[in-house]
């Protein structure tokens, strides 16, 4: 048809003639030529008409090829705007190569376009996959941001952004992404490892000071306590922060009942060794006194530093304290009677600060504690031991003379026996005794003076006076010296004045030439041998030892005679075990001093006087 317009367009007769009948339009055009000259068109109307009819197709060809032009620029666009798609995707995934490329040359624009849509379809698969898992790996790291930061993460505006971003979806990018996830794992892992350390080591300190675990963790964070995953337990920083106080908290709070509880611990066990507790009274409290030798970090059986554990400790300490002030009191009044036992052997006077009256009412009292009393007693008792070694010697000498004194009474009394030669049973026994009594006798002044000289010679070298029961020793020596020269005069006047008596009867027998009656005598006799009132009818004077004064020691030793009746017997009664307690304290000695020194400056008697 073509060819017919084109042949027909301005053609003549003769070229219309010469159209080809090989094509349906120009049979066509030959067919409507016959019929027209058939009808008997004139020429004229033939060329109108087939002009008419060739202006006519040119416009059903115009259409056409506009037609075909608009399609082709569609198809043109179509294909730039996929190809722009698919080099926009191949550069945001990151995938260039030759399979995404597509060859204009050789190939219509349907084939370019039927190439490129399942390579555009393929990168668009691609992207979504790409688009998806970035946006995972985002959300799981947007996720354990605000773990961390207890959600409180502020960019969440550019996250959003950031999952719609389709400019950057290559593999780098999401390797990137991943070693951020990675890292915030970790970091998670660390973290949330952390919490669960911090919160073990809670519920230990708070097992061992028995307090509540949830209550406290649960100050700290709700989701510490009854978690049932790690994703529901909290990592933040001010989570970890509040551990961290939590913790120290607790340990300081430990700290302070460790040493509460060993400082009550020490209290008991000084208690149960004082009480000398049983085993069995021990027991209930042997977990609790173990903490005395444990360090704080050994500490840790449960319940161990509770309030409650801490309070009962407390209270047996406090029963005991008080079961402690009555057995003291018995301890402490057994150790004084040991120190008074010491004293008496040794014929000291035990200290009156530690008097039995005393001693209960400082303990009823509670002003004093009992362990010092009875450490003091103790200490007492120490010191009246070591001074009763340094008295030995002396008390020996002191033993032997009283024990010469008695023998001299006994021979006193022998020799007054008008039978102690006859011949009864013993007798010779008696004599031998006698015998013996007399050679010991004589060696009493000698006893006397060598047990002065020893006795002064201890107090120079303490400086103290030398007391026996409470008087100075040297006192009753120089004392029994006066009384025994005073008795050797009295038996001198008294064998003057039987000379006398004897004169007199010579002479009355002269002038008389009778004797008198033995009654007599025998009244004259008794009259003479009682001549001194406290000589027991036989002139002899027992020691009579006195307490002396310091004011008054040297008008005492001069007159004895009036203190003779007062003080008979003396040393055979202080034999026997006596309260009377000795003062070891500072004023007592400064008191003996200064009548030590009165004593020795105003006995003429001293052995300055008799060496």
């Amino acid at each position: 048809m073509g060819e017919m317009v084109v042949a027909g367009y301005g053609m003549d007769k003769a070229l219309r003639a010469s159209v080809s009948f090989d094509t349906p339009c120009g049979a066509l055009l030959r067919e409507l030529e016959q019929i027209w000259t058939e009808i008997g068109e004139r020429e004229q109307d033939k060329d109108r008409m087939f002009l008419e009819l060739e202006t006519e197709c040119m416009r059903v060809y115009r259409r056409k090829v506009d037609s075909a032009n608009a399609e082709r620029a569609q198809l043109r666009q179509s294909l730039m705007a996929k190809e722009a798609e698919l080099k926009a995707l191949v550069a945001s995934i990151g995938e260039n190569g030759p399979r995404f490329t597509v060859d204009e040359k050789h190939t219509s624009l349907k084939d370019q376009l039927a190439a490129v849509t399942p390579l555009l379809e393929d990168l668009r698969a691609k992207k979504q996959d790409r688009i998806k898992q970035i946006s995972n790996v985002q959300s799981q790291i947007e996720k354990i941001k605000a773990q961390i930061s207890d959600h409180n993460y502020q960019d969440s505006d550019g996250s959003v952004k950031q999952l719609n971003d389709d400019h950057d979806l290559s593999t780098r990018r999401i390797s990137d992404l991943q070693m951020q996830l990675r890292n915030l794992q970790k970091e998670k892992s660390d973290r949330l490892q952390k919490v669960f350390i911090y919160v073990d080591e809670v519920h230990c300190l708070c097992a061992v000071l028995g307090m509540d675990f949830a209550k406290t963790v649960k100050e700290v964070h709700p989701s510490l306590h009854g978690a049932n995953s790690e994703n529901s337990t909290n990592i933040s920083d001010k989570t970890l922060e509040g551990l961290t106080q939590t913790i120290l908290k607790l340990k300081a709070e430990k700290k302070t009942r460790v040493l509460k509880l060993q400082e009550t611990v020490e209290k008991l066990h000084k208690l149960w060794n004082l009480m000398e507790s049983t085993e069995q009274e021990r027991i209930h409290f042997s977990e609790v006194a173990a903490v005395l030798g444990s360090t704080e970090e050994e500490i840790n059986s449960p319940g161990i530093l509770s309030l409650e554990t801490i309070q009962e400790t407390e209270e047996e300490v406090e029963r005991l304290t008080i079961q402690k002030a009555s057995r003291m009191k018995e301890l402490v009044l057994k150790k004084r009677l040991e120190l008074e036992v010491i004293c008496r052997n040794a014929h000291m006077e035990p200290d009156m600060s530690t008097a039995p009256e005393k001693i209960i009412a400082l303990i009823d009292s509670g002003l004093v504690d009992p362990c010092e009393l009875l450490s003091s007693v103790e200490v007492q008792i120490t010191k009246a031991n070591e001074e009763s070694l340094t008295r030995k010697d002396i008390m020996e000498r002191v033993d032997k003379w009283l024990s010469a004194c008695d023998e001299e009474t006994w021979l006193e009394e022998y020799n007054q026996d008008d039978n102690r030669y006859s011949a009864g049973r013993g007798a010779h026994l008696n004599l031998k005794r006698a015998e013996k009594a007399r050679i010991t006798v004589q060696k009493i002044p000698t006893m006397i003076d060598n047990l002065i000289a020893k006795t002064f010679a201890w107090e120079d070298e303490r400086n103290v006076p030398f007391l026996y029961d409470g008087v100075r020793l040297v006192a009753i020596l120089e004392e029994q010296k006066l009384r025994r020269a005073q008795r050797e005069e009295d038996r001198r006047r008294c064998r003057d004045q039987k000379k006398l008596h004897s004169l007199l009867l010579k002479e009355k027998e002269l002038i008389f030439g009778s004797k008198p009656s033995p009654k007599k005598t025998s009244s004259f006799n008794r009259r003479t041998s009682n001549h001194h009132p406290n000589a027991n009818g036989t002139g002899f004077m027992t020691p009579v030892p006195r307490r002396v004064s310091a004011g008054s020691a040297t008008p005492e030793l001069l007159t004895p005679r009036s203190y003779s009746g007062r003080y008979n017997n003396y040393f055979k009664e202080n034999r026997r075990l006596t309260t009377a307690p000795l003062n070891f304290s500072v004023g007592s000695k400064e008191d003996s001093m200064s009548s030590f020194a009165s004593i020795s400056g105003s006995e003429p008697d001293s052995p300055l006087f008799l060496h």
